[in-house]
């Protein structure tokens, strides 16, 4: 069983993550985690935990581990916008066929507000994407 353990075990936080040591090696057999840092994903800091000094392999297995996670939560993101669409197109179907008033008045406000919202940000994003391609494109 021990074999098959990691050797570091990272607590996935709100920011980033609490980063574990793994030890099997006592009388006991055992699994020990020792805390060894905690870092954050979004400014990249790792912090040393309880005065601890990070080893060279610490500091690789940490960075490796950040550079994964940033991907996935990458993915992760775009698959929440794609399922975010699929929401808004359920929306509509479900406000022109099943919706009561009383349902529709409740939501509408709302709804309305944060499409607005969105709209202005997706139109100026496009405006600035554009015009930085026309910029390139003109040296």
């Amino acid at each position: 069983m021990n074999s098959s353990l990691p050797e570091y075990f990272f607590r996935v936080r709100e920011n980033g993550a609490t980063v574990f040591l793994v030890e099997t090696d006592n009388p006991q057999r055992r699994i020990e985690m020792t805390q060894i840092a905690v870092l954050n994903i979004k400014n990249g800091e790792i912090k040393p935990h309880g005065g601890r000094v990070l080893s060279n392999e610490d500091r690789e297995e940490i960075e490796a581990w950040m550079a994964k996670r940033k991907v996935q939560l990458g993915h992760r993101d775009l698959d929440d916008l794609h399922r975010a669409v699929e929401n808004l197109n359920l929306t509509a179907q479900w406000a022109q066929s099943r919706a009561t008033p009383e349902q529709l008045e409740d939501i509408t406000d709302e709804l309305l507000l944060a499409m607005h919202d969105l709209r202005s940000v997706l139109v100026r994003k496009k405006a600035d994407r554009m015009s930085n391609t026309l910029r390139a494109a003109k040296t």
